[in-house]
């Protein structure tokens, strides 16, 4: 009697499959790719690596060229004194002297006045200076108390006959343009602009009594002043303007 009843009892039981637990997910689709978007990356990082390594190449294409240290006035020439080298990045489109042409470029004379502190370029230099029209340059040896100490290029005088007869107030004074007058003043330029004095201390003026001056004076003035100059006459004086 005891296994009819046991038999019975588990006949009784349902036969339907277990439900899955509360704790488990259904599968979820697989996502969908997105190639077009994988590809744009791809190229951003190619286009930001080719970028960084033409910075490179730019930052190491690089050539020694001659840098102006002192201003160098229209006529004169580049020195060992005047100039140093300085690295700067190739360009076709500007005419850099370089640094392996500066004993040929020492031969060539600044065209116009060339400023401190530039890069030096072709256009600069040439066989002779370019002088304004209507002006003319003129040099003078001066003696020392001719000259006012610490005198520089740029600078505007004022050029005084000294040591002969005056001519101010002439008939050829006159003629020539000069900024005397009747009462005998002895002035042969009222202003002139010093183009190019040398230096002090440079080995040749401390060998020598005299002082090289190149003045940039009127055209109408020049003769005059020339043959001052050739006597021994010209004495410089700062005048206002400097």
């Amino acid at each position: 009697m005891k296994i009819q009843e046991r038999t019975g009892a588990g006949a009784g039981r349902s036969a339907a499959p277990a439900q899955p637990s509360v704790g488990d997910r259904l599968p979820t689709p697989p996502r969908e790719r997105k190639p077009a978007l994988a590809a744009l990356a791809v190229l951003l990082i190619l286009v930001g690596a080719l970028g960084a390594t033409m910075l490179v190449l730019q930052a190491g294409d690089r050539i020694e060229v001659v840098k102006i240290t002192q201003e160098i006035p229209a006529g004169q020439a580049v020195n060992d004194s005047n100039t140093t080298s300085v690295m700067v990045a190739e360009d076709p489109g500007i005419h850099y002297v370089q640094w392996s042409q500066l004993a040929a470029l020492k031969k060539l004379k600044a065209v116009t006045t060339i400023p401190a502190g530039v890069v030096a370029v072709g256009e600069m230099f040439g066989e002779e200076a370019k002088v304004p029209e209507g002006k003319a340059l003129v040099g003078v040896s001066l003696k020392e108390g001719q000259y006012p100490a610490g005198l520089k290029n740029g600078a505007t005088v004022a050029a005084y006959r000294v040591g002969g007869t005056s001519r101010s107030g002439s008939g050829d004074d006159a003629d020539g343009g000069l900024g005397g007058s009747a009462g005998g003043d002895s002035v042969i330029v009222d202003k002139a602009v010093v183009n190019y004095v040398q230096d002090e201390k440079d080995d040749d003026v401390v060998g020598s009594t005299n002082l090289p001056v190149t003045l940039l004076v009127d055209e109408a003035q020049a003769t005059v002043l020339t043959q001052a100059a050739s006597n021994g006459e010209v004495a410089l004086v700062l005048v206002p303007g400097n």
